[in-house]
C-alpha cells in the first residue's frame, strides 16, 4: 500500500491536471512493483479519471473500481444505478463508460445536488464531521434518484459510507471502496494459488 497525501492529488484535480495525478499514481505504482506487488488498486474513485494516462506506462495491471462496481451491480440484478461522489467523479466518464458497457443505465446528481454532495465530502466527511443534515441531504438525493428509476446507488467516494449504508439509504448501496477491497482480496488469493 502506498499513497501520496490527498492534498497533492487535489492540487492537480482542482487545476484539471490529470497528467499530474497520473504521475503521482505511477510513482506509487513503481514503488509497489519494486517491492513485489502483482497488481494495483486505487480506492479513490475520483482519481480514476487519470487511469488513461496511467495504464500505458504502468508497471503492473490495475483493478478498476468502476469495473468492480458495475460487475457487482449486474450480479445483483440492478439495471439503473444512481451515482454519488465528488463533482469531478460524477461529471466524468469513469462510471458511465463501465456501466453502459454492461447494459446498465445511470442517473447523476443534478447541479445543486453535486454542489451539496461535494461540500459535504470536502468540508465535513474528510474532516471527520458527521452531521444529521448530511445524511438527510444524501437521503433526499437518493430518493430523487429512486423516483427517476434507479434500483441501487453507487457510493462513489471513500468517505460516503461513513454516513450512508443499506440501513439508511432509500436504495440498496454499492459501496465502491468495500467492493474494490473484496475484489482485491479475491484476486490476491487466486494469484497465490
Amino acid at each position: 500500500m502506498h499513497t501520496h497525501p490527498l492534498a497533492d492529488y487535489m492540487a492537480c484535480v482542482r487545476r484539471d491536471d490529470w497528467s499530474g495525478v497520473a504521475d503521482l499514481m505511477l510513482s506509487s505504482a513503481q514503488k509497489l512493483a519494486a517491492i513485489g506487488a502483482h497488481f494495483l488498486i486505487c480506492p479513490d474513485n475520483t482519481i480514476h479519471q487519470a487511469l488513461p494516462h496511467v495504464l500505458p506506462r504502468s508497471p503492473l495491471p490495475w483493478l478498476h473500481i468502476a469495473d468492480v462496481v458495475a460487475s457487482q451491480a449486474v450480479e445483483r440484478g440492478f439495471t439503473c444505478v444512481g451515482l454519488t461522489g465528488t463533482r469531478w467523479l460524477v461529471e466524468s466518464d469513469v462510471y458511465p463508460e463501465k456501466l453502459t458497457t454492461r447494459g446498465l443505465t445511470f442517473v447523476r446528481p443534478n447541479a445543486a445536488e453535486r454542489d451539496a454532495i461535494n461540500r459535504i465530502i470536502f468540508d465535513e466527511l474528510v474532516n471527520s464531521v458527521f452531521k444529521p443534515e448530511a445524511i438527510t441531504c444524501f437521503q433526499q438525493v437518493i430518493a430523487r434518484m429512486k423516483d427517476d428509476g434507479c434500483d441501487a446507488v453507487i457510493l462513489g467516494c471513500t468517505e460516503i459510507p461513513l454516513i450512508m449504508n443499506d440501513a439508511n439509504s432509500p436504495l440498496p448501496t454499492l459501496d465502491s471502496t468495500r467492493l474494490l477491497a473484496r475484489a482485491a482480496v479475491q484476486k490476491a488469493v487466486q494469484s497465490a494459488r
